[in-house]
Formats: C-alpha cells, structure tokens, sequence
C-alpha cells in the first residue's frame, strides 16, 4: 500500500484526471435524436421501452438534435430523406456520435438492388460511429452497439497534445 492508499481508505474519495472525468461525464448521459425511417425504428422504440429501458444506460431521447450528442439512424435511407438526415447531423453539436442500425441503414439493405432511390448506406452522407448489423437488429444488439460507442468515448481525448 502507498502513502494516498492509507491516507483515504475509508474515506470516499476518487482520485482520477480530468480527461477521465470528462469522457466518463460524457459516455454516461448521451442525448440522442432518434431517426426511424423503417422497421427498425420499432426495435429502437423497443429498446427505449421498459423491458430493455435504454434509459438506464445514460441514454435520454430528445426532440431537437441541437440538444443531442448522437443520432441513431435506423432503417432505409432514401436519397429523398438523404439530405435531412444530413441536415439533422449538421445541427447536432460536437462531439457528435452516429449509429447505424440495420443493414438497410448500413449498406442499403435488400432494397437498394430492385430501387433507385435507396441510399446503400447512411456512411455516404455522414461518417458513421457504430455498426449494428441486423435485419431488423434486435434490441439487444443496439445495446451491445451503444456499450462500443461508449468505449470510444471512454478512450477518446478531448485535450489536444501540444507536440
């Protein structure tokens, strides 16, 4: 044991940097703007529900992304929808975090084959944060998608290096 060890045993005291304290701050209340466009928008709200109560990870929907740090957008993009998905993103603050949930979300799904007007893939328009592969994806799996965008954010750095 060192000196701080038996200085604040039973004390209840954390010693920690502030790069740590920030991103766990950060990772542990994200305000999405949810975007459902199709079948999978009914496992998001699935997902917010009490069953699986997204809420318990930190997670608070909000109705304006200019309140929000990460969009979650499910389901087929449109190249007509295209442009307001990337206008929502534009007006999220930074840091910002995108997930792409499903695969019509990630590359276009069974549609873009048979139809013009399929977007094959939401990373065409903005980058893409986190993958949640699936047709529809379960709950569960924008659960495990959320928890690796939380490690992300627990290893990212806020504070420029000046080298």
């Amino acid at each position: 044991m060192g000196l701080l060890d038996q200085k604040f045993e039973n004390e209840n005291i954390v010693i920690t940097n502030l790069e740590d304290l920030l991103n766990w701050s950060r990772l542990s209340s994200l305000w999405q703007v949810g975007f459902g466009l199709a079948c999978c928008a009914i496992e998001m709200m699935a997902t917010s529900a009490s069953h699986y109560d997204f809420d318990r990870f930190g997670v608070i929907p909000r109705p304006s992304p200019r309140q929000s740090d990460i969009i979650i957008i499910s389901g087929t993009v449109t190249l007509k929808m295209a442009t307001r998905v990337k206008r929502l993103y534009e007006q999220i603050p930074d840091p910002k975090y995108v997930i792409s949930m499903g695969s019509c979300a990630n590359c276009g799904g069974p549609y873009w084959e048979h139809g013009y007007h399929v977007l094959k893939g939401v990373d065409r328009i903005i980058p893409v944060d986190v993958y949640v592969p699936g047709c529809p994806p379960r709950p569960e799996a924008l659960l495990e998608g959320l928890l690796k965008l939380q490690d992300k954010i627990r290893n990212e750095s806020l504070v420029r290096n000046a080298s």
